[in-house]
C-alpha cells in the first residue's frame, strides 16, 4: 500500500497519527475508486446485453415483415395446372424490384462465407432466382436442363413422374470433382426434381454445399426425399 507521509515536527508525535491517518484514507479511497468502476462495468455489461436483446426482437420482427410481404406477394391459383392443385405463382413478386431483391437475398444469406463454387439451377424458374444468387455469391452458375437443349457433351439423371419419368442433363464439363455446389429452385413439393438434380451433381463429383428454394410446401414430401444430400433453406413455407 502506497504511504502518504506527512511530518509535523511541531507537535512531539502527532507526526505518526498524520502517517496512518493518511494511509488510512489512500486505503478507503482505492476501494471506493474499485466499486465505482466495479459497478460501471457491471452496467455496462447489462446496457450491452439489453441493446443486443432489443436489436435482435426489432431484426427478428423485421425479418417477419419482410417474409410477411414477400408471401403477400405470393399468388395462389387453384386448380392449376390440373383439379384439385392449388399453384403458389411467385410471378407478382418478381415485377417487384423490392421484393425480387430481398427473395434473393434471403435465399442466398445463409450460404454467404460457405464457400461456395458454383450454383445450379434446375430449367426453367431455377434460372431467374440462381443467376441472381450467384452473383450475391460470387460463384459461377450452371444450367441444370431438359433433355436435349445442351450441345455438348452431357450427363443425364432420369427421375419418376406421376404419369412416367423425365430426364435432367448437365454438361459433363460443367463441375470440377470437389467443388462445391449450392443447388437453387423456385419451389419444393414433391422433391423429384431436386432429388434428380442432386444425384447429377454428385454424379460429376461436386460437393453439395446446400439447397436452397423461395417456396417449400411443407406437407409434401420433398425434404424427406433430398435430406441425405443437404440441408434445405426455404424462405417461404405452406
Amino acid at each position: 500500500m502506497e504511504k502518504n507521509f506527512c511530518f509535523d515536527d511541531r507537535r512531539g508525535g502527532g507526526g505518526k497519527g498524520r502517517v496512518v491517518e493518511s494511509t488510512r484514507w489512500v486505503g478507503q479511497y482505492r476501494h471506493r475508486t474499485l466499486c465505482a468502476l466495479y459497478v460501471l462495468y457491471i452496467s455496462t455489461l447489462v446496457v450491452r446485453a439489453w441493446r443486443r436483446r432489443m436489436m435482435s426482437g426489432r431484426l427478428s420482427s423485421w425479418r417477419m415483415n419482410q417474409i410477411d410481404h414477400l408471401r403477400s406477394l405470393i399468388r395462389d391459383v387453384p386448380n392449376f395446372p390440373k383439379p384439385g392443385i392449388m399453384f403458389r405463382d411467385f410471378t407478382p413478386l418478381l415485377k417487384e424490384p423490392g421484393a425480387l431483391a430481398l427473395a434473393v437475398e434471403l435465399m442466398a444469406n445463409p450460404f454467404r462465407g460457405k464457400h461456395i463454387d458454383l450454383v445450379a439451377g434446375a430449367e426453367s424458374r431455377g434460372f431467374i432466382f440462381g443467376t441472381a444468387i450467384a452473383q450475391a455469391l460470387s460463384a459461377g452458375f450452371i444450367p441444370i436442363r431438359k433433355p436435349g437443349k445442351l450441345p455438348s457433351a452431357k450427363a443425364a439423371m432420369a427421375y419418376d413422374l406421376e404419369y412416367g419419368t423425365d430426364t435432367v442433363e448437365m454438361h459433363t464439363d460443367a463441375i470440377r470433382p470437389g467443388q462445391r455446389v449450392l443447388i437453387v429452385d423456385d419451389l419444393l413439393a414433391t422433391g423429384g426434381t431436386m432429388e434428380a438434380c442432386c444425384k447429377l451433381v454428385k454424379l460429376l463429383g461436386a460437393e453439395i454445399a446446400g439447397i436452397t428454394v423461395l417456396i417449400e410446401l411443407k406437407s409434401l414430401p420433398g425434404q424427406a426425399k433430398i435430406q441425405e444430400y443437404g440441408k434445405v433453406h426455404s424462405v417461404l413455407q405452406y
